[in-house]
């Protein structure tokens, strides 16, 4: 019968049996009641190994100051998060300086950038691209959409435009987008010969004209920078003439 007012301390309830069907360390371990100042559990193990509990009663009831002594359940919540795209890429550099020598062929690497997102699944999915620039850089460099791979299109040339800031952009799949600048240096490699002009030509030439007098006007010039544009002129063979340089 049920607990009553009248039910001496040391009464015993009966619980029923509760089940298991893992063996070992995941079997029925034991009982645990909620701890209350009217009952406790007693866990016994009968012959076959199987446990069962009986309520102890601890004190007299009271249906006067406690009709239904409050009892508790639990249940397990599964909270599935859903990721946000709440976090930009961030390039591991914001600025990047590189050399390119002008002789370097198209198809070249110059760089390759890179970029993460702290983000999951498709919000963490980067795309590189150029932001905008002239179309005289668009023509000259090309960057790789899934590995930032930048690589050069057209030949470069110093004595032409000896750098190029290119602007890349990394966007995730939220559209989230983060910006760095690549500064590209063109060094001057010695690719032009030296040119030379004839300006004007006296000939023949008189076999009595003086020492000094001008027998040709030349123009000699080389394209490239530094070092590699400086000249120096020299006459071969035996003819009486000699080099002069003159201003300009």
């Amino acid at each position: 019968p049920p607990p009553s007012g009248s039910t001496p301390p040391g009464a015993r309830f009966s619980v029923d049996v509760a089940e298991d069907a893992d063996v070992g360390s995941n079997s029925l371990q034991g009982y645990k009641l909620e701890a209350n100042k009217y009952f406790t559990v007693d866990v016994k193990e009968s012959q076959d190994g199987s446990k069962f509990a009986e309520l102890v009663l601890r004190r007299a009831l009271d249906r006067e100051s406690e009709p239904n002594p409050p009892r508790t359940g639990t249940a397990q919540l599964w909270i599935n998060v859903t990721d946000a795209n709440d976090n930009p890429p961030v390039f591991a550099q914001d600025r990047y300086r590189v050399s390119l020598r002008e002789d370097a062929v198209p198809g070249s690497t110059v760089l390759n950038v890179s970029a993460s997102d702290a983000d999951a699944g498709t919000n963490a999915r980067i795309t590189y691209g150029f932001g905008k620039m002239p179309i005289k850089v668009l023509q000259k460099f090309a960057v790789n959409d899934e590995n930032g791979m930048i690589s050069l299109q057209e030949e470069v040339d110093f004595e032409d435009t000896r750098g190029y800031t290119l602007l890349v952009e990394a966007r995730d799949g939220g559209g989230l987008v983060a910006h760095c600048k690549v500064e590209v240096e063109v060094l001057d490699v010695n690719d032009n010969p030296p040119e030379i002009t004839v300006l004007s030509l006296s000939s023949p030439v008189p076999e009595d004209s003086p020492a000094g007098t001008v027998v040709a006007l030349l123009n000699v010039n080389d394209p490239d920078s530094g070092e590699n544009g400086q000249v120096s002129c020299e006459l071969s063979g035996e003819a009486q003439l000699s080099l002069v340089a003159s201003s300009g």
